[in-house]
């Protein structure tokens, strides 16, 4: 890619190279050898000079089909969300079009149960809603022409986006992943707002990922942002967000994040404590891979979803097992690969109190947290 995904320009700098991985929505046969070739799919970021947008670089896999469940922890988000937004008056209208997200969950019953409809086919709605949907989209451009226009004159859109800052400020470096183009800062959306003759109104920030914002933006020119909107975009201006010099300091945290595990993996194995994972999740295939984890030093990930069971890590030799497994196995460790899921595990597994791990991130290693 020569090109910005979002206003063309040619200008872009590589602000974080994580060499060749797997894909990370190819889960494998359990039954099948990994393969070089499975591993062969480079991963990059790259910024955008003009508009300031980090991008992935280029993508060469074939998207697979999503076989995730929707955690408690991102109903309850959305549940939160629309009840904020609600509050501020900003679900105006009565109609409603949401754009998907591949990974799932939907706000629609939220919506409907305050009175809201979808929009009629090739009609425009009132409300137009997005949550971490338009990511996946390649051309960035032709994503934003395609939301301003399902927008009536008068509506709101609402965007709900995985913050850079938050990527940057907690060295959350396997946020980059095949299939996901764009990695917003707010300083960044609102130029490719603009771009589309929109402009932003408010901006909410939750704790969703360690840093989720969700923005309202309408057609008014003369709309000003809110508060809170003016707040990140000064703690963005404070922090570079839209410098590569700032972005890069994601290498940094990849490398030593990853020299990070594989220490306490090869430490966790010397005292012969047996080690699972907990969440097959798409950002734990390429610190698995780029630490060269494998069955020596993880017997298991256990994940929710029935889709992934009998597969396993891309990659890795690393079996993807059920909950049951799970409880027969009683492992002596479980990294935790998201820990946002860490109230919604606790109370599902109060037998494995104690035995909780987080993965290394900006500031620490592997810690235990429960």
């Amino acid at each position: 890619m020569n090109r910005c995904r979002a206003c063309g320009h040619d200008r872009l700098e590589r602000v974080l190279d994580l060499g060749a991985v797997p894909p990370a929505d190819f889960f494998p046969p359990g039954d099948s050898p990994p393969l070089p070739a499975e591993s062969a799919h480079e991963l990059a970021m790259v910024l955008c000079t003009g508009c300031g947008l980090a991008q992935l670089a280029d993508d060469d896999t074939v998207p697979d089909e999503p076989r995730g469940i929707e955690p408690e922890a991102l109903r309850e988000q959305a549940r939160e969300a629309v009840e904020v937004v609600e509050r501020a008056g900003r679900l105006k209208g009565r109609t409603v079009i949401e754009f998907g997200s591949p990974h799932g969950g939907t706000w629609l019953p939220l919506l409907i149960e305050r009175g809201f409809q979808p929009a009629f086919p090739g009609a425009a709605a009132s409300l137009v809603l997005d949550s971490f949907g338009i990511m996946h989209e390649a051309d960035q451009r032709a994503a934003f022409l395609k939301r301003a226009a399902a927008l009536s004159p008068d509506g709101v859109l609402l965007l709900q986006f995985h913050t850079l800052s938050a990527i940057v400020s907690q060295g959350q470096w396997n946020a980059l992943r095949h299939g996901h183009f764009a990695y917003y800062s707010l300083t960044a959306l609102r130029r490719l707002l603009e771009d589309v003759g929109l402009h932003i109104s408010e901006a909410w920030t939750f704790d969703l990922y360690g840093g989720t914002v969700l923005v309202a933006a309408e057609r008014d020119p003369w709309t000003n942002a809110g508060l809170s909107a003016r707040r990140i975009l000064a703690a963005e201006r404070a922090t570079g967000i839209t410098s590569a010099a700032t972005l890069r300091t994601l290498q940094r945290q990849a490398d030593r994040q990853v020299d990070e595990l594989v220490s306490w993996l090869r430490k966790s194995t010397a005292e012969h404590r047996r080690v699972f994972a907990y969440g097959a999740a798409s950002r734990t295939v390429a610190l698995f891979a780029r630490a060269g984890v494998d069955r020596s030093v993880m017997e298991a990930v256990a994940d929710g979803s029935p889709a992934k069971a009998g597969r396993r890590m891309p990659g890795t030799d690393v079996p993807i097992v059920d909950l049951t497994a799970l409880r027969d196995a009683s492992p002596d460790c479980i990294l935790l690969t998201v820990p946002d899921l860490l109230p919604e595990v606790r109370a599902q597994f109060p037998e494995f109190e104690g035995r909780w791990c987080i993965p290394p991130d900006s500031r620490h290693g592997v810690r235990w947290v429960g």
